[in-house]
C-alpha cells in the first residue's frame, strides 16, 4: 500500500514539474519553475512582454536578450510554450543565424575602423627623426 502511495506521489510530482508554462501568460514565479530561468532571465521575459504577447518562438528568441536556439530547445523540453505551442528549432533558428552574422558583421566593421584610427596619426610615427 505504501508503495504504492508512494508511486503515485512521484508520478504527480512529475507531471507537474512538466506542466506547460505559457510566456505569454505565466507570473514571475511560473516562468523560474521551468529549469534554467532564473530571476534575470524572468524579469527579461516580462519586461519584452508589455511591450505585447509574443507571437511565437522566434519572437521571444528576437525580443529576449539571453535566449538563443539552444535555451530555447532547452526550455520547451522543460515545459516552456509560447502561445501555447512547444519550440520547433526552424521558426526561430534562421532568426538567430541572421543576427549572429550581423552582429558579426558590425564587431568587424567596428574593429576595422579602430585599426585604421590608431595607425592614421602622422605626428606618432616611430619613425621620427631625432634631433642634431
Amino acid at each position: 500500500m505504501i508503495r504504492h502511495l508512494f508511486t503515485a506521489l512521484l508520478v504527480a510530482c512529475t507531471l507537474h514539474a512538466h506542466a506547460a508554462v505559457d510566456a505569454n501568460q505565466a507570473s514571475r514565479a511560473d516562468l523560474e519553475s521551468v529549469k534554467g530561468i532564473g530571476p534575470g532571465l524572468s524579469a527579461k521575459i516580462l519586461e519584452a512582454r508589455e511591450s505585447g504577447a509574443f507571437k511565437g518562438w522566434g519572437d521571444l528568441v528576437e525580443r529576449v536578450g539571453g535566449i538563443g536556439a539552444g535555451n530555447a530547445a532547452r526550455f520547451s523540453q522543460a515545459g516552456l510554450t509560447v502561445a501555447g505551442a512547444a519550440w520547433d528549432g526552424s521558426a526561430a533558428a534562421p532568426a538567430a543565424r541572421n543576427r549572429t552574422k550581423a552582429d558579426k558583421a558590425g564587431k568587424a566593421d567596428k574593429a576595422g575602423k579602430a585599426g585604421k584610427t590608431a595607425g592614421s596619426d602622422p605626428s606618432r610615427s616611430a619613425a621620427a627623426p631625432a634631433g642634431r
